[in-house]
């Protein structure tokens, strides 16, 4: 199973990454912060020269909790759990619920991080990591945090369930200009992902994807319609409509074609005797009014019982 991101760095699917991965993600970071903190040191042991011992003491202390603990805890908030290392591995940190990670999660994560990495040379970490059933250290679980993995594989490719009948073409006059593609591409993931997602977990996620496309469209879901079964109806509309735009396009550009035909252009064919052409089916535009092709507006739509 692969994990799938959206544009919100909500991961769907939540595969908890192993030890191998995090302990390589883990090392790439601590030679990122090394390499800072050294800089840093360095920078400051020429720039206090002049300073005594106390103030020197007091100068690195705060170097230490500025880089090597500060700097991983403000990367992690930036990039919404992200470091260098998880970024180079495919992973990253989100919360139990699959959301993106905020500044407190980062906050605990790094503090945990000294006493059971820093401290304990890592110790503390691979334990908790190899009893948690998640692969969690103790900074996950204070913080309610998971490392999880996000790259697809290449070439990998799942469809998205039809919507129930009932729903088919329910939705054929809503306007979905206003929804932009990074909230197609989340409803697309959750809609291949559902059924792996915990109950809970995927519940709250169709509650809020269809949350936003509603407030995108300015409609209201119809009544008694469950998030999942919106969701899936909304997005076999647009691609019915991609569908049917790319069709007029196809058309057009054959008439185009056959009409600007003359020397040394190139003409369309029809198919040779004994060949077969796949046949398309493409609906007609509905009409704005809502009164043809028998489609009840969207509003006040009631599921049969």
């Amino acid at each position: 199973m692969s994990e799938l991101v959206t544009g919100d760095a909500v991961v769907l699917g939540l595969r908890p990454a192993k030890l191998p991965s995090r302990a390589l993600a883990l090392a790439i970071d601590l030679v990122v912060a090394g390499t800072a903190f050294g800089l840093v040191a360095l920078g400051l042991a020429l720039a206090s020269g002049s300073l005594d011992d106390a103030a020197w003491a007091a100068v690195s202390v705060a170097a230490f909790l500025l880089v090597p603990v500060g700097g991983p805890i403000a990367v992690e908030t930036l990039s919404h759990g992200r470091s260098p290392g998880k970024l180079a591995c495919g992973l990253r940190v989100v919360r139990d619920d699959g959301g993106p990670i905020r500044f407190r999660h980062a906050l605990v994560r790094g503090a945990m991080g000294v006493v059971e990495i820093l401290l304990t040379f890592g110790v503390v970490a691979v334990v908790a990591s190899l009893v948690s059933p998640r692969g969690r250290r103790l900074g996950d679980v204070f913080a309610g945090t998971l490392v999880v993995r996000e790259r697809v594989p290449a070439g990998r490719t799942v469809a998205v369930p039809p919507p129930p009948p009932w729903l088919v073409g329910r939705f054929a006059q809503l306007d979905l200009s206003a929804v932009p593609d990074e909230l197609w591409l989340a409803v697309r993931q959750y809609l291949t992902r559902m059924h792996e997602l915990d109950a809970a977990v995927g519940g709250a996620m169709a509650e809020r994807l269809g949350a936003e496309v509603v407030t995108r469209t300015g409609v209201p879901a119809p009544p008694g319609v469950p998030a999942p079964a919106y969701l899936a109806a909304v997005v076999h509309e647009r691609q019915v409509r991609d569908a049917r735009r790319a069709w007029q396009a196809a058309q057009a550009g054959v008439v185009h074609g056959s009409a600007g035909a003359g020397p040394g252009r190139a003409v369309t064919q029809g198919p040779r005797a004994g060949e077969r052409t796949a046949e398309v089916s493409v609906r007609p535009p509905a009409d704005t009014g809502g009164g043809e092709a028998g489609r009840p507006p969207v509003t006040g739509f009631v599921p049969p019982a």
